[in-house]
């Protein structure tokens, strides 16, 4: 897992202790990631949406992509196709991602890098693995959290925002025993260079073995972990979680996650996404890539798609050429 890190987190900022006055949120729930197939055939484990919990507001699906190691041509992609309505964010943690899209753009993706596309009004993009992996074979691991936007800037204009793994903001928790790369949004008084719609939070935190982070977290916003390697507990009263694990934490002011003694990682560390964010609380009606308000407005969606108003696959690749890095 070679996301960035650093030689030694004692000289990063330190994030501050909840002081004694902030309500530690306790844990609701945690659910299991169910295994599901995407795109052209590759595998995915997905916490939500989920008979558990159908969406984490304002959050609508969350899937980690791996990690798998890939035989030489056995690596599959998402071929093009649409989407309207939110946001989808794709953090790499191990090999690399191509994309395109209906209005010209693309670009790659590689390991702890983060690309943020708002599909607003419409877009249709692809996302594959690159060349070289699909021709070598190797390891690909990713995940991709699809942001709902409000009523208001559901048509907002398609973007890309490209956040190179350099650009994360880098802290430690207040005793130095975690790495936490702030992706977007505020964490313990720290910001990430991801500009959103919807204001959230979102961190990928590595725990030492026996490490405990503690941070404050905005009060109004939901708060989630995603454990996606290792073992520990979450809130402080020490609820389990493991591997492929996703902890709902209730109201409260600070959240805390704990590694266990013992890691059988490929990092040695307990590796966690800390996620959260601003309930839109508005209906949520959601037709494959389509995430709307009503039925109604799908309908629109998908005569759109279909009239080609959201854009059309750029000749280039309709003869079926892959994609180059």
């Amino acid at each position: 897992m070679p996301a960035i890190t650093v030689d030694n987190i004692l000289v990063l900022p330190r994030l501050p202790r909840p002081d004694e006055t902030m309500r530690q949120r306790a844990v609701r729930a945690v659910v299991t990631a169910h295994k599901q197939r995407e795109g052209a055939g590759f595998e995915v484990r997905r916490p939500f949406p989920s008979l558990e919990l159908r969406y984490a507001d304002p959050f609508i699906l969350l899937d980690q992509m791996g990690p798998v190691a890939y035989e030489p041509y056995e690596a599959k992609g998402a071929p093009w196709h649409p989407h309207r309505g939110f946001e989808t964010v794709t953090y790499m943690l191990d090999g690399t991602m191509v994309h395109h899209d209906s209005h010209g753009g693309g670009g790659v993706i590689s390991e702890g890098d983060t690309q943020w596309m708002t599909a607003g009004s419409g877009i249709l993009h692809d996302e594959l693995p690159a060349e070289r992996l699909v021709m070598s074979g190797g390891v690909f691991h990713g995940i991709q959290l699809w942001v709902n936007l409000p009523r208001a800037q559901k048509m907002a204009s398609p973007r890309y925002q490209d956040l190179r793994a350099s650009e994360l903001t880098l802290v430690s928790s207040h005793d130095g025993g975690a790495l936490v790369r702030i992706i977007a949004g505020e964490i313990g008084g720290y910001q990430g260079p991801g500009s959103t719609y919807t204001p959230i939070s979102y961190a990928h935190a590595s725990l030492s073995p026996g490490g405990r982070l503690e941070t404050p977290w905005p009060q109004h916003f939901s708060a989630l972990a995603y454990v996606l390697s290792g073992s520990g507990t979450a809130g402080t009263e020490g609820r389990p979680v493991h591997e492929r694990q996703l902890a709902v934490f209730g109201p409260g002011d600070a959240i805390t996650v704990t590694a266990d003694e013992r890691q059988d990682t490929p990092s040695g560390d307990l590796e966690v996404l800390l996620l959260g964010g601003e309930p839109i609380r508005e209906p949520v009606v959601q037709y494959g890539p389509f995430v709307m308000n009503s039925r109604h407005e799908i309908i629109e969606a998908i005569e759109d798609f279909e009239a080609g108003r959201m854009g059309r696959i750029p000749a280039e690749h309709l003869a079926g050429n892959r994609l180059g890095e």
